[in-house]
Order: structure tokens, then sequence, then C-alpha cells
């Protein structure tokens, strides 16, 4: 049917990008693994605290993160994949690693990385980039901050 949503694209796009998004999770964690462990709020996480190892934990951001690009690019879209392993990178290279440590308007700066859901699903089902899937993107990146600091 002409418009419908596509069921297969609209379920394997989930799955790959909530691995993705697991994995940059996951990587983030692995990360700031010393600096949660000196901070009350979450020195109870599951590597400061030693119920996981950092070896595991790469292994499994590593094999999720593999495993969600994989669905997409094989059965979603190239595009798809590559813009979700950017924002993956922009999440836990440029955001964890550099901006956390450097500004503290981090937030401000990486939002784009959180903000890329509404572009992603829009690659997922029409395998194209559109003016209105950015126009959502912008939506969510500039309420970020507020919601944040709220």
């Amino acid at each position: 049917m002409p418009g419908a949503l596509p069921v297969q694209a609209s379920i394997l796009g989930l799955t790959g990008i909530a691995l993705m998004a697991g994995s940059a999770a996951a990587f983030n964690h692995l990360i700031d693994r010393r600096i949660d462990a000196i901070m009350a709020r979450t020195h109870k996480r599951p590597l400061p605290s030693g119920d996981l190892s950092a070896g595991k934990v790469m292994a499994f951001a590593s094999g999720i993160g593999i495993a969600g690009f994989a669905v997409l690019a094989l059965g979603v879209n190239w595009l798809t994949a590559w813009l979700t392993f950017a924002s993956l990178l922009g999440y836990a290279v440029v955001y964890t690693l550099y901006l956390k440590r450097a500004t503290p308007q981090n937030i401000v700066i990486a939002g784009i990385a959180g903000a890329m859901p509404p572009l992603l699903g829009w690659t997922a089902v029409t395998g194209e980039l559109h003016a209105n899937a950015w126009l959502l993107v912008m939506i969510i990146f500039i309420w970020t901050p507020p919601h944040f600091w709220h």
C-alpha cells in the first residue's frame, strides 16, 4: 500500500539503531569508569564497582556495535548504517573523550548525537536524507540544553 510504513525496514532499523545506541552507551561507561568510581552518583555502576571487567564491556560494546551496523547495512541501507555509526562516534568519542572534559558547554555541542534518532528512522524508512528529517533533529537539538539544565 503506498505511503504505508515498511515493516521490515522499521523493525530492522529499530533493532540496528538500538544495538548501536547500546554500544555507544557501553563505550561511554567504559571510558568514564575511573571518573565514575569517584562520584557518589556513579560509583556503584558495574565497571567502577568491579562487577564487570573492562575487557568484557569492551567485547560487549564492540559486539553489539558491529551487530547493529550489520543489521542496518545489510537489512536496511548503508546510509542509515553510516549515520548511526557517526552518531556512535559522536557520543562515545567526541562527547565522552573530549567535550565532557573540555567544556561545560559539552551538552550543547554534542547534543547533535542525541538528536539523531529521527533522522536515522527517516533514512531507515526512506533511504534518503530530507530537510523534514533535519528539522526534527534540530527541534530535539535545540530542546536538549534547556531540558538537561532544568
